[in-house]
């Protein structure tokens, strides 16, 4: 086992506040939905749809690490990355490996379909979906039902994921103080000797202009009017 270890820095700011921050919303929105609440649930859905939609857009323009060409692989490597792992054990990595990487796409996807059905959802006593009146009460019905449903696959995917950074953990990987600092501790193989090759970070400026963005035409049409009720 390789004792030489460097301090890299792998994960930008925008892409930790976008894990911590997606984790709170949630719980915030598992505790609304269980509680009644409402209009907080609605509220608290619209934050996470503007971090969805910044993630998304920062997937392709922001830092290395944090765009989905630099950790979503083709199905050959994470069968090879699964052998290699059943065979040396887990290891260390730059950014998310080749499994992780699809867990972060398939969590994305799962948000996205709980944010979509969620517009045309209704509880049938007080409140709708701001496209509820979109389509048929067929439909509308249909969209509530996989809402609730697909909540429940976020629910085992998160768990999935919590158990898999449990092993990585006890195997030695660092990834949870990771996503809390932005730094790994690799191997000293894995240490970029070219300069020219190092990871590449965007600035943090880039971001802060997208979320506001995003965030004044989210605000504006669907999170204004609910505030407005409270």
């Amino acid at each position: 086992m390789e004792r030489n270890v460097v301090k890299v820095k792998v994960w930008d700011l925008p892409t930790r506040v976008f894990h911590w921050g997606m984790l709170c919303l949630l719980g915030g929105l598992w505790w609304t939905a269980d509680a009644g609440e409402m209009e907080w649930h609605q509220i608290l859905a619209y934050m996470l749809m503007i971090l969805i939609v910044v993630r998304l857009i920062w997937g392709i323009i922001g830092s290395e690490t944090a765009r989905f060409s630099h950790f979503v692989r083709s199905p050959k490597s994470v069968i090879n990355y699964l052998g290699k792992t059943r065979r040396e054990g887990i290891s260390s990595s730059l950014g998310h490996n080749p499994v992780g990487g699809y867990m972060v796409v398939t969590l994305i996807a799962l948000v996205c379909v709980q944010l979509t059905t969620g517009l045309f959802a209704t509880d049938e006593i007080f409140t709708e979906g701001p496209l509820y009146s979109l389509v048929s009460s067929d439909t509308a019905s249909w969209l509530t039902w996989l809402h609730k449903k697909n909540f429940d696959l976020i629910l085992l995917l998160a768990a999935v994921h919590v158990l898999a950074v449990g092993v990585h953990m006890l195997k030695g990987d660092k990834i949870l103080g990771a996503m809390f600092s932005g730094y790994k501790k690799l191997p000293e193989s894995m240490q970029l000797d070219d300069k020219s090759d190092e990871l590449a970070f965007v600035s943090i400026l880039r971001a802060l202009v997208l979320a506001l963005i995003i965030g004044v035409i989210v605000v504006n049409y669907l999170m204004w009017p609910v505030i407005d009720m409270l």
